[in-house]
């Protein structure tokens, strides 16, 4: 087998087990194992930390919080190390999400990325989290619309993707990756653009919610 070959199989068995990683939903596995429940049968219908702790309570949020920041940081590091530099943590990133969001094991019905991606980012490099994150700590704390900071977030990964890795190797393929990455957790969030601007958008709450039994 040649050497490209053996390169184009590397790289597409990893994309497949970033995707696999993505597919493993902690809002949905959490539901199913503690509540014999699946979190999309309620509220917005999102499998994501947002719905799953206005439908049941902080009681069980650590562990959707581990499970979606674990698998994240796993295919981000097998990237890094497998196919090397920044290049390879963008590329399973995207493939990580790409399956958080659109899992084939649950009808292609996933998450938005807020927890998934926000992990990413503090992977990918720590000057990206720093302008993405800052955007959606300052949006959240002010309006207290986590649908704004996550989109405000999702916008900006291109954006300080191209000011931190513009002159480096490989530079069209990972600003292309990192504009995926943001457009999909923007496409995720276009229902909630919508209520954005109709004004009709729930503001986050802390409560307990509706503890499932």
């Amino acid at each position: 087998m040649g050497s490209s070959t053996a390169e184009t199989v590397t790289w597409a068995l990893l994309a497949i087990a970033g995707y696999l990683l993505g597919c493993a939903n902690g809002a949905i596995l959490t539901s199913k194992v503690f509540y014999r429940d699946d979190v999309r049968s309620h509220g917005s219908g999102n499998a994501g930390l947002t719905n799953f702790y206005r439908t049941y309570g902080a009681k069980m949020v650590l562990c959707v919080i581990a499970i979606d920041m674990l698998k994240a940081v796993i295919a981000v590091q097998l990237g890094g190390a497998l196919l090397g530099g920044a290049l390879g943590k963008y590329f399973m990133g995207f493939f990580c999400m790409l399956g958080h969001m659109f899992p084939a094991l649950y009808h292609f019905k996933g998450g938005k990325g807020i927890l998934s991606s926000g992990t990413l980012l503090l992977c990918l490099d720590w000057r990206v989290a720093l302008v993405s994150w800052g955007a959606f700590a300052v949006l959240v704390a002010l309006t207290r619309y986590v649908s704004l900071g996550s989109v405000a977030a999702a916008a900006l990964l291109p954006v300080t993707t191209f000011f931190v890795y513009r002159g480096a190797a490989h530079f069209p393929w990972i600003m292309l990756l990192g504009t995926l990455i943001g457009g999909m957790v923007v496409w995720a969030h276009r229902a909630n653009i919508g209520r954005l601007l109709r004004g009709t958008e729930s503001k986050f709450t802390f409560h307990r919610g509706a503890e499932k039994t």
